[in-house]
């Protein structure tokens, strides 16, 4: 299989069960299937050459063809369950792309339908980051907690609360912010996957997975989350949202 240098492809994985949020994959947000966010984007780099979509529902795959995706297979059911890995439909796409093409592109931009408001150029910031720091195995996109998790209990024997730091007291968890270290949520802003390593590896991300700190942004899985992509999106403008109102949608 020959692997194509300095080449990025978007996959977005849009499977059809979701039981947080039943068909939450084209549910319309302002007017538009939340799906069509990630193709957009995608659209709007400068660095992303194929927009790819996994999923195993017709319906899904019919919606992203007209937004401009490409949907060159129907992935597995068992790639599609809820117990399936991220590993297993990409490798899934990998094979396909084997078997049908014999190529690959050299990196992978893991695009999440749930994180529909992204900014083009923190995405490709991204993208350019993991091709400029060939050290890296895979790039991740978090931001920074609110609130320190290190303060937080378990509940212990006797119904009494402890640290959830093993060598911690709860006087210990009375200390300010400031005394823990930052920790950071991983989120679906953009992450990116190498072709090369993956092959190798049998894994996606590996021990040298590049921190991307991306803003803080809402991923729906419940119908509350989703309501408040409703909210943000009338109080403030988005350019994904302008493109997709420009946009000339495939019959």
């Amino acid at each position: 299989m020959r692997i194509e240098k300095d080449t990025f492809w978007a996959i977005i994985p849009a499977r059809g069960g979701s039981k947080g949020l039943p068909r939450k994959n084209i549910k319309e947000l302002g007017g538009f299937p939340l799906i069509a966010y990630s193709i957009a984007i995608c659209k709007m780099s400068s660095k992303i050459s194929r927009i790819i979509v996994s999923t195993d529902d017709y319906e899904i795959a019919d919606i992203a063809k007209k937004y401009g995706a490409e949907v060159p297979f129907m992935r597995p059911s068992e790639a599609a369950s809820d117990s399936a890995t991220d590993y297993e439909f990409v490798k899934h796409a990998f094979d396909w792309f084997d078997e049908n093409e014999g190529v690959l592109p050299e990196f992978f931009a893991h695009i999440r339908v749930t994180t529909p408001l992204r900014d083009v150029g923190i995405v490709d910031k991204a993208l350019i980051a993991i091709e400029e720091n060939t050290q890296y195995t895979s790039l991740r996109s978090a931001h920074k907690a609110a609130e320190t998790p290190y303060k937080w209990y378990l509940k212990g024997q006797n119904n009494t609360f402890k640290s959830i730091l093993s060598d911690a007291s709860i006087d210990d968890t009375n200390k300010g912010r400031e005394s823990f270290p930052d920790v950071y949520i991983p989120d679906g802003y953009v992450d990116v996957l190498k072709t090369e390593y993956i092959l190798k590896s049998k894994i996606l991300h590996g021990e040298m997975m590049m921190a991307y700190e991306s803003p803080v942004c809402t991923e729906v899985d419940t119908i509350e989350e989703f309501e408040y992509l409703e909210y943000q999106i009338k109080r403030r403008e988005y350019e994904v949202y302008k493109y997709l109102q420009k946009m000339t949608v495939g019959e």
